[in-house]
Parts: C-alpha cells; sequence; structure tokens
C-alpha cells in the first residue's frame, strides 16, 4: 500500500480514498483484473494525486465524495503502521469505480462469549445425545416387552377395552408360569385380575384358580387352558366373562426371571403366615414377616404341597410377592429406576408400552399406595374323574362389586355401593358350568377359606 504525505492534495479519480486525523490522505491497495498491471497503475495514480485528475485507461474517472471523518456509520479500518485509525471515504455513487473492493476489517469478538458458545453447543449436542440415547432405550424396551407375533397382537387388541383417560381405573390381566424351564406346557399357573386406580393410589389383586372350571369353545376346561389354546386373545375374553368386567391391558409375567428383579431390588419383604417345609418349591420356611432373597422368593411362589389350602395357598403367596415387588420399585430412587424398569421388560410381555407405564406411574406419585389381596372363592371339585375347581357364586358375585368400587374385597362388613349393586354383569362367571347349588359340595371339600391367613 502507498501512502501519500500532503495537504491539499486532491483525490484521485481511480481509487477511493481517506484521510486520517492530520489530514493526510491515503491511497487504498486494489487489484484489477490486469494483475500486477493494475498495481502499477494504481501507485503511478497515486504519485500524481496532487497534480489533479488522470486519465483513466478506461475512461473518465468518477468523482468522489470528499471524506468526512464525522460519519457514524464508517467501519474502523487498520491503521497505517504508528498512526491512528483512519476512516473510509464513501465514493460518490456507492461502489469504487472499476468494480474494485475495500478490504474489511471484522471486528473480533470477545473471547468470554466465544466460550459462552462453545459452551452452549456442547451442552446442546449432550441435550441431543441423551434424548436420541433415552429414545432408543424406550424403543428397546418397548421391543422386548411387546407381543411380537403380529397376528396375535392384534387378536388381543381386539379383546381388549381401551382407557379413557391415565386417571381412570381399569383392569389388567396378568398372566404368568411358574414352572421351570424344563417343565413342559404353556397353560398359565399364575392367572390374576388386577383393578388399578390410578386417582386413589389403590391396587386390588384377586387371584383365579388355574383350574377354575369354565367352557371354552364349547367344552368344560380348566380355565388356565385358554391361554394354550388361543393366546392372550382367548384368556381375555376367559377372564372378563368370569369376572363381568372389562379388560384393557394383559401382562404376561415370566417368574423365573423375576428371581433377578428381587436381587436387583435388595429382597422384598413378605410376611409368611406359617412354617412351611421343603417341598416342590425345595426350601423351608419360618413363619413371619421377613425379607427374601429371589430364589427364596421364587420357592415361596412354587411351593403347593406343603402349605395350607394347596394350590389356594399357593396363590396367595404369589400375590404376596407380586405386590412385595410393586411397593420396592415405587420406592426405588430415581437413580435406580431405569435399570429396573430395564430389567422388568425382559421378564414380561405386555400390550402397554413404555410411554403407558411411565404415565400411570407417574399418577401414582405422590399418593399412598393401598393395595388389596383375594382369591375367588372356591373349592374343589372331582368330576368325571378329572379334578377342578368350583366357584361359589354368591360370594365370588360379592367380591367382584366390592373390587370394582375400589373397596376391600374381603370385607364383610362393607356396603356395596348401587352403581355396582344394578351391574348384573359383575361376578356372573357366565361361561362357568360349575354347579350352582354348591353349598353341600363345599361343606366336604378344600376352599379358599383353608388358606393360612396373613396378619
Amino acid at each position: 500500500m502507498a501512502d501519500i504525505e500532503g495537504k491539499g492534495t486532491r483525490p484521485s479519480a481511480d481509487k477511493p480514498t481517506f484521510r486520517n486525523e492530520g489530514g493526510a490522505t491515503q491511497g487504498a491497495h486494489f487489484k484489477t483484473s490486469s494483475g500486477e498491471q493494475g498495481e502499477s497503475q494504481a501507485r503511478s495514480a497515486g504519485r500524481n494525486a496532487a497534480a489533479g485528475p488522470v486519465d483513466s485507461p478506461r475512461g473518465a474517472a468518477k468523482p468522489v465524495r470528499p471524506a468526512i471523518a464525522e460519519t457514524p456509520s464508517a467501519k474502523p479500518v487498520k491503521p497505517a503502521a504508528g498512526g491512528p485509525a483512519a476512516e473510509p471515504v464513501k465514493p460518490a455513487g456507492g461502489e469504487p469505480a472499476g468494480g474494485e473492493e475495500l478490504r474489511r476489517v471484522k471486528k473480533k469478538k470477545h473471547k468470554a462469549l466465544k466460550y459462552v458458545g462453545i459452551g452452549c453447543g456442547s451442552l446442546l449436542a449432550l441435550v441431543v445425545v441423551f434424548v436420541a440415547i433415552f429414545a432408543v432405550w424406550f424403543g428397546m424396551l418397548g421391543s422386548s416387552m411387546s407381543i411380537e407375533d403380529d397376528a396375535e397382537r392384534q387378536e388381543l387388541e381386539e379383546e381388549l377395552t381401551p382407557v379413557n383417560s391415565a386417571s381412570d381405573p381399569f383392569y389388567v390381566l396378568i398372566l404368568g408360569s411358574d414352572a421351570r424351564e424344563s417343565d413342559s406346557g404353556s397353560r398359565s399357573d399364575v392367572i390374576m385380575l388386577a383393578r388399578v386406580d390410578p386417582s386413589s393410589g389403590s391396587v386390588s389383586l384377586v387371584s383365579i384358580p388355574r383350574d377354575t372350571m369354565v367352557t371354552i369353545n364349547g367344552s368344560t376346561q380348566k380355565i388356565n387352558a385358554a391361554y394354550a389354546h388361543g393366546g392372550s386373545a382367548m384368556a381375555v375374553r376367559a377372564v372378563s366373562e368370569f369376572a363381568g368386567v372389562p379388560i384393557s391391558h394383559f401382562v404376561s409375567v415370566h417368574f423365573e426371571e423375576l428371581e433377578e428383579i428381587v436381587d436387583m431390588l435388595g429382597g422384598v419383604w413378605v410376611d409368611i403366615p406359617e412354617n412351611i417345609s421343603a417341598g416342590n418349591g425345595g426350601m423351608s420356611f419360618k413363619a413371619g414377616n421377613q425379607l427374601l432373597t429371589g430364589e427364596q422368593a421364587l420357592a415361596y411362589a412354587r411351593e403347593r404341597y406343603h402349605v395350607s389350602g394347596g394350590d389356594f395357598g399357593r396363590a396367595q403367596a404369589q400375590r404376596q410377592i407380586v405386590e412385595a415387588v410393586i411397593r420396592q420399585v415405587l420406592a426405588s430412587s430415581p437413580v435406580e429406576l431405569p435399570g429396573l424398569i430395564g430389567q422388568l421388560a425382559n421378564c414380561i410381555t405386555t400390550d402397554l408400552s413404555v410411554t403407558d407405564i411411565v404415565g400411570y406411574a407417574q399418577e401414582f406419585l405422590g399418593k399412598e399406595l393401598t393395595v388389596y389381596s383375594a382369591i375367588c372363592p372356591s373349592y374343589t371339585l372331582n368330576q368325571d374323574g378329572v379334578s377342578y375347581v368350583a366357584t361359589m357364586f354368591n360370594e365370588w358375585k360379592r367380591m367382584m362389586q366390592l373390587v370394582d368400587a375400589g373397596l376391600d374385597p374381603n370385607d364383610a362388613t362393607a356396603e356395596i355401593p348401587s352403581a355396582q349393586a344394578d351391574n348384573a354383569d359383575l361376578g356372573a362367571a357366565s361361561n362357568s358350568p360349575a354347579p350352582r347349588d354348591y353349598e353341600g359340595l363345599a361343606a366336604n371339600a378344600m376352599t379358599t377359606d383353608d388358606v393360612a391367613a396373613v396378619e
């Protein structure tokens, strides 16, 4: 860049000029399409600036507007060595003649702002990554819990009754098997009907004995055969007709894998009502409230030979384990929940999505959990050489009326609300071919009243 000193000089017609605080002008370095020749012409134009305008090789030069140092919109440029900053003079007519462009100097950003920008960008990136991982995790859990067979899933959805809102009470069918991996058969050993009321924070668990006599496809069978013949959809239909309530969700629990859940929770507290010697469960237990490991909990849920009430007693133990797991999970810290939910997803199959489960769980937050436990009033019955469990119809109807009202199903003094008293479907057991005149039969058989009571 050429520096020209002097006063009263006339600006060059071919290039913009700058005026410093002392009044001197400086020639701006520029390039033309002719390369070095353009640079030489620029230096020549600067030397002849004092003599007046010169002829432009491309025609008459455009006049320029005199520099005004006080122009607010002018941008500062890098000063000459040893001199103060100069301000550009805008040429008349807008842009410099011949298409030349001024070299602009960017303002430096403050380092603190730069680091803040970097920090915000990094935080945003972390949030995006976290959301992506969370979404993938949710998707994986949903896939591991969902019913794989498309036809079975569609049939199940046709049998389920949607819930209007997350706060409305609804019924869930819980099926499970406490059989070991070496055991054969696909019949459900565990059948529970759960009424869930998120608004009141209450859950009612009602066991339906697996050998309960019902009609399936026109023939008398045990209710646990419904799952073997028609999968989850037929199981939902059979239990819905037997209890007289619509079922909104289905959950299949793999008890063998539930052992790991219990261990992750650090064990579960269970009040064992009687001393139990080792039988088909493989372990002995002393009566009393105690902390059970996963192995112990599974052995207790399996025992039916050395407990009062036989299979009825085993059903009570299964409800105790399920209730204990529910309480322990809801009492866990937010840090522990992701691992627990992931493990739970490995031991259940359900129509529920992860979003559904989280939504229902949020409805229970801040509420004291109330869990009612009962079993369908039943007695053992041998018919045509086959052992069944027959239903005590009057007692079953009253129990379902109490359950549907959100009351304790074991409360013999509770008053049935009119809404449930007028519902003829509740506990009707319309698909049961068991004898309707059952008092004499039940008096001479094992009944659900023979189970050791939990204090």
